[in-house]
């Protein structure tokens, strides 16, 4: 998730700046430099050939903006590992119908039987449990 929101900010910093005129590829490189320092902070350093990583994510030219939808995806799978945990014996008739569903349905019918509405700021705090719950389990191993 924290990797699709950084590409976010990138799209959004590149295209703020491309109102403004013509960017070089030193600038579109400093930018998704200055994006990865916010997004994953003093833990990692990169090299100058990263800032050339950007161009390699076929999103930013073809399907601009697309990022949050993979975002979105995980943290709708963590709200529905967060009611599996709790579920009852019906969970995996429900879960196998949701996948036979593909991409046929809006994905506020597809979570309606699973009694979660993505609306509702409740449905996200169930999958930001589930994180929690792993960092947690991290942190008691170190």
């Amino acid at each position: 998730v924290v990797r699709q929101i950084a590409f976010y900010q990138f799209e959004r910093r590149v295209h703020a700046a491309r109102r403004e005129g013509e960017l070089t590829s030193g600038q579109l490189g400093e930018m998704w430099i200055d994006v990865q320092k916010e997004s994953l902070g003093d833990v990692f350093s990169f090299d100058d050939s990263y800032r050339a990583y950007w161009s390699y994510i076929p999103h930013f030219i073809h399907s601009p903006f697309y990022v949050y939808a993979y975002a979105f995806g995980d943290c709708l799978v963590n709200s529905l590992y967060a009611v599996y945990q709790d579920a009852d014996a019906g969970f995996q008739d429900r879960y196998f119908e949701l996948l036979k569903a593909g991409g046929t349905k809006h994905h506020s019918e597809l979570l309606k039987p699973f009694g979660l509405d993505a609306t509702d700021p409740g449905f996200w705090d169930k999958g930001l449990s589930v994180i929690e719950g792993l960092i947690d389990e991290l942190e008691a191993t170190s």
